[in-house]
């Protein structure tokens, strides 16, 4: 808002002391940075209260881990802090008829209205239990079915899916070393470093493939050329498929103090790289990667979420003074897995997502495993001590934070080693 409010200046003639400072991105992308840390420290603390006073607290199953029954009573649905410093600052200073902001902005509520019921209807549960004098037990079905929370990610899916298939302003600009066809998509020449070059301006579902020379992959060659019309049905179908499972990993790894909001800001640092460097037509054409033109608005959006990622850190680290609940670790998941197809780079996510990818494999593995022995010998078996992995590793003695700590160190690695793959090919 306050981006088209200086640009209203602008264009009106009203002239004061700092009316070009919108102007330029990377101004912008501090200020909300330091706006989503401000909202998060300064209101977080007064919603904790608000949520303590609610009656939103955890409550724990008895799994055997180490301090587990200190976090009993924990506020939680603290996801909301998180919303509130993404979308406040993306809102004051991103431009807002960008596709890509308006999808974000689109994507930021609907995952955090779906986690928000799940967390409110255990809430309700958890006060008629105490109204009723029954002892809640976490596990009761007392939020959102399982499939309700599935359809909802396949809905936005669709909807992130659609827009990058159909609509008009999502473009991707390419080097075009051939001669141009006449009824060929639009080629434009333009000087880089006074070297004439050709780009093309195309729409297909492209990706780019890390570590590897030609480094990019059209969707549509997935299918026969008799069916090639129809690669929007295969391009969205993905896009259902990297959603639901970067959401869910999300929320499947969010069961240690600290550990999704710091992941989460440590990728987020990567995925705001690659849009700014994406965004901007001298840094594409340096690094010789696809130039998608007003993807660098998207950086604000990414730089807020940062922000807010990390002053929810002050609350949630340990000892955990508010849980995100389902409100952020599905939001955030959904977040880095509609941004990553945005800046073309969902193959890189089981890398940058490692964490979340490791957390979720291990519960595959585990039930996979346990079911097959049971068939086989009647008796399950297991090959962690517990998952989702994290809990693997409190079982074996080492302590929350530490888990936490190296979680992040690891993530530093992984996000490290994709941002490679913008020059080493």
């Amino acid at each position: 808002m306050l981006y088209h409010l200086f640009e209203w200046f602008k264009q009106n003639g009203i002239n004061f002391p700092g009316r070009t400072l919108m102007d330029f991105l990377t101004f912008r992308i501090m200020m909300a940075v330091l706006l989503a840390l401000t909202i998060t420290l300064i209101y977080g603390k007064r919603l904790i209260k608000l949520l303590r006073r609610s009656l939103v607290g955890e409550s724990v199953r008895d799994l055997g881990l180490a301090g587990e029954q200190s976090k009993k009573g924990t506020p939680t649905m603290g996801g909301i802090i998180i919303i509130m410093g993404i979308l406040i600052p993306t809102l004051l200073f991103a431009k807002l008829n960008t596709v890509y902001i308006i999808l974000m902005l689109i994507s930021t509520v609907w995952l955090g209205g779906i986690g928000f019921m799940d967390d409110y209807l255990k809430l309700r549960a958890k006060r008629i239990a105490k109204k009723q004098g029954i002892p809640y037990k976490k596990g009761d079905k007392d939020g959102l079915a399982g499939w309700f929370k599935i359809l909802g990610q396949v809905g936005l899916g669709i909807i992130v899916g659609s827009v990058l298939y159909f609509n008009s302003h999502v473009i991707i600009w390419r080097e075009y070393k051939g001669v141009p066809k006449e009824n060929d998509t639009t080629v434009i020449t333009r000087n880089v470093n006074n070297v004439p070059k050709n780009f093309v301006i195309t729409k297909e579902p492209i990706t780019t493939i890390p570590f590897v020379k030609n480094h990019e992959f059209n969707y549509s060659k997935l299918l026969p050329e008799s069916l090639r019309q129809y690669s929007w049905v295969l391009y969205i179908l993905i896009v259902i498929f990297i959603i639901t499972a970067v959401s869910n990993g999300s929320n499947l790894t969010d069961g240690l103090d600290g550990l999704v909001p710091g992941t989460s800001a440590l990728i987020g640092v990567a995925l705001g790289i690659f849009a700014y460097a994406s965004g901007n037509f001298v840094f594409a054409d340096y690094l010789n990667i696809m130039y998608i033109p007003n993807l660098g608005e998207l950086s604000i959006f990414l730089a807020a979420m940062i922000g807010a990622c990390v002053g929810f850190l002050w609350y949630n680290t340990y000892p955990a003074q508010v849980f995100m609940g389902d409100t952020g670790s599905l939001t955030l998941g959904g977040l880095i897995a509609a941004i990553a197809i945005i800046v073309h780079k969902e193959l890189l996510i089981p890398i940058f997502c490692g964490v979340y990818f490791a957390e979720t494999l291990s519960v595959t593995i585990q039930v996979t495993y346990f079911k097959y022995t049971k068939r086989k010998y009647g008796e399950g078996r297991r090959i962690f001590l517990m998952t989702p992995l994290h809990h693997h590793f409190q079982k074996k003695g080492y302590h929350e934070a530490k888990i936490v700590t190296r979680f992040w160190i690891v993530t530093i690695l992984l996000v490290m080693i994709s941002l490679v793959t913008l020059k080493l090919r």
